[in-house]
């Protein structure tokens, strides 16, 4: 099954980074696809989720931050010839300030936020971390109510608690099922505290984001993260132990597959959601991930789908709906 699954995840990149190549020299007439946008969206949700199943099951071997760092740098390394690709510049005017911005931003959303959400993948499973991502929205909508001056209206507010509540309905213990409940706990500790980093991580460079290039941006951030998981790891007394993990069993294997399927894919067909329709319709979306994750974890991780289980993923991913589109 693995070998499957790597293969999938290596076709699937020469097959994204072919169709980048070659899109813009046939300029296809984007009005021929009118729901182009929302395809590429929801491919999004899907290449998460598997990548999510992939990063769990590279978890069971390998260290969270080993994980996060070999994550990282394969995005790295392959965002360099995208970069090239697409014609886009590794140096662009910028101050220091958005400089510092922007690795500040990597430090707490990818070198903090990812190690975070991998402890909580491995403590709760794929299922239950997925209703635990559903806080990522109201965290952000907070955070740019109090910083940045934006407003939430009362069917977003109640999307709000409906998030709040399904993580609340996860925690009981019918829908934590075979989870202990101290797992559970450390879990969603984990779980929270990686959302709430990963929203200011990104409310902090909202307001420069529209004068910046995306990519330029995820390289920069990367960075960021990368800088931190280096100076962490330089303190860490047993940093051996925790680079061999990488090496224990087959668990490289899918957290390169996860890294590719679900961190460089999904950006790119992330970019193109947003690119070709509105951002509210392409994040909404984006968050039927949740749905997928219980599916793809039910089916190959074998973790169990009660009733409360599929109750807080509805609430949750309702919330989320709330949140984006009223």
């Amino acid at each position: 099954m693995i070998d499957i699954v790597f293969t999938y995840s290596l076709v699937s990149f020469f097959l994204c980074a072919t169709i980048r190549v070659y899109l813009p020299v046939f300029r296809i007439n984007v009005m021929l696809f009118p729901y182009m946008g929302e395809v590429f969206s929801v491919l999004t949700a899907v290449a998460w989720a598997f990548g999510v199943i992939l990063f769990k099951k590279s978890g069971e071997t390998m260290h969270p931050v080993a994980l996060n760092i070999v994550k990282n740098l394969l995005a790295f390394v392959l965002i360099i010839p995208t970069m090239m690709v697409m014609g886009e510049a590794f140096m662009i005017p910028c101050s220091r300030e958005n400089y510092l911005l922007l690795l500040a931003s990597g430090v707490l959303g990818i070198g903090i936020s990812d190690t975070l959400f991998f402890r909580a993948l491995n403590l709760m499973g794929a299922g239950l971390s997925a209703i635990v991502d559903c806080l990522y929205s109201p965290f952000v909508i907070g955070l740019s109510i109090l910083f940045i001056g934006e407003t939430l209206s009362l069917p977003q507010t109640l999307g709000a608690i409906a998030i709040v509540s399904a993580v609340l309905v996860a925690a009981n213990r019918g829908a934590r099922a075979t989870v202990s409940k101290a797992d559970m706990m450390k879990g969603l500790v984990y779980g929270v505290s990686a959302m709430f980093t990963l929203a200011v991580g990104i409310v902090m460079i909202k307001p420069i984001l529209c004068d910046l290039p995306v990519l330029w941006v995820v390289q920069v951030r990367l960075l960021g993260g990368l800088a931190t998981l280096a100076v962490y790891m330089a303190y860490r007394r047993d940093r051996r132990r925790i680079f061999s993990s990488i090496g224990i069993g087959r668990g490289w294997v899918y957290a390169l597959s996860g890294s590719v399927v679900g961190y460089y894919i999904a950006l790119t067909l992330w970019m193109a959601g947003f690119k070709y329709t509105q951002a509210c319709v392409s994040a909404a979306l984006n968050q039927t991930s949740t749905i997928f994750i219980f599916i793809f974890s039910a089916l190959f991780l074998k973790e169990p789908m009660n009733r409360q289980r599929i109750l807080a993923a509805a609430m949750g991913i309702g919330g989320s709906f709330a949140l984006v589109l009223l």
